[in-house]
């Protein structure tokens, strides 16, 4: 008998891991629960966009998912505007003795020195209880701020900054929730989404400075936030809906992590939903999108990373590869030992990728 996996959540990402899920050998789904209405009772085959039926239909009952007794949940549950919920089923979770990896709630990925004691101890406290373990990987996607950086970083003789960026072009991206309630896209400069507020880049992000700086052996004093906002000259519109004359079409922002008064550790997110916008700022090393890791020391690097897709263009890449790594890393997550896991805690191979059929043994 295989791994047995609930799964929770069939958004960008979810849709994605749910497929993983049901592709892997040694994995065996035992339910899925959604937060839509119009997907309960669906089959997770549908769900997961694949071209057969499972026998498993979607319920919106975490009662249901207990209920199987999985070994592992899948949770890629919507955390950024509903954290307090997403927060508590995973409590629910951990404490029923079932292993959580997935890309939500980000705060998980490290949240020492970044959200409250107290918080963290009761995730500790429920997968003490439950024997449990816990991997969320974060969907920036996780690997090209944490994986990348500590590999180029171990062949460096002195380092002075290590900088994460995401350059891509948001137009074909259609999760409307993320590009207009969270990052503000289409709204005027003056107000506010709940991404800039102050203090949110810096606890979105934090997670992923502290991390890094952790596995580097230093210490951060503070982290900064600066955020830039381009308005689009005339209207258009994307696949998540429609952007108005004047309303964000790019953005850029850092988090910056500082030691003794010097940028140690940032991370660059620079959004566009037109390739015109901004040109003065950075450019991606392919059309539409890409990931570039920079250290500066010695030796230097400047690593671009490009995904692609034969199912679909840089934005679809990247939400497989945050799928991939969430599933592949399933095994590890069950027999890690209880309590919340980071990157600084996995085998290296987490993530390993998988040969398909024709190459392996018969």
């Amino acid at each position: 008998m295989g791994i047995r996996v609930a799964h929770i959540g069939t958004g960008n990402v979810g849709r994605l891991a749910l497929a993983g899920v049901l592709d892997a050998a040694e994995c065996e789904l035992t339910g899925v629960r959604v937060s839509s209405e119009a997907k309960i009772g669906r089959d997770a085959g549908e769900l997961a966009g694949l071209d057969r039926r499972t026998g498993i239909a979607a319920t919106g009952d975490l009662d249901e998912i207990l209920a199987a007794r999985p070994d592992c949940a899948v949770h890629c549950a919507m955390g950024d505007t509903r954290p307090v919920e997403a927060m508590a089923d995973v409590e629910r979770l951990l404490r029923a003795g079932i292993n959580v990896v997935g890309s939500s709630p980000v705060t998980l990925q490290y949240p020492w020195q970044v959200f409250p004691q107290e918080m963290i101890d009761g995730i500790e406290r429920a997968a003490r209880d439950g024997g449990a373990s816990l991997f969320i990987t974060g969907v920036d996607p996780g690997f090209a701020n944490d994986l990348l950086p500590f590999a180029l970083a171990s062949t460096c003789q002195r380092i002075e900054q290590v900088r994460c960026l995401e350059i891509a072009d948001y137009a074909t991206y259609d999760g409307a929730t993320v590009i207009f309630d969270v990052m503000g896209f289409g709204k005027p400069d003056h107000e506010t989404p709940m991404l800039y507020q102050p203090g949110v880049l810096g606890m979105a992000w934090g997670t992923t400075i502290r991390q890094l700086a952790a596995g580097f052996g230093i210490e951060v004093d503070e982290i900064t936030e600066h955020v830039e906002r381009e308005p689009a000259p005339e209207a258009f519109d994307v696949a998540a809906g429609h952007i108005p004359r004047g309303g964000t079409a790019a953005v850029r922002f850092e988090i910056t992590g500082m030691v003794a008064g010097r940028p140690a550790i940032v991370v660059e997110h620079v959004t566009r939903l037109r390739d015109d916008l901004r040109p003065d700022w950075a450019r991606p090393a392919q059309p539409g999108g890409s990931y570039r890791v920079e250290i500066t020391g010695e030796p230097s690097y400047a690593v671009d990373i490009c995904p692609s897709s034969e199912k679909g263009d840089h934005n679809h890449a990247a939400i497989v590869a945050a799928a991939g790594r969430i599933v592949n890393a399933i095994p590890a997550v069950v027999a890690a030992e209880p309590g919340i896991r980071t990157t600084l805690d996995m085998p290296l191979g987490t993530g390993r990728g998988r040969f398909t059929q024709a190459f392996r043994p018969a």
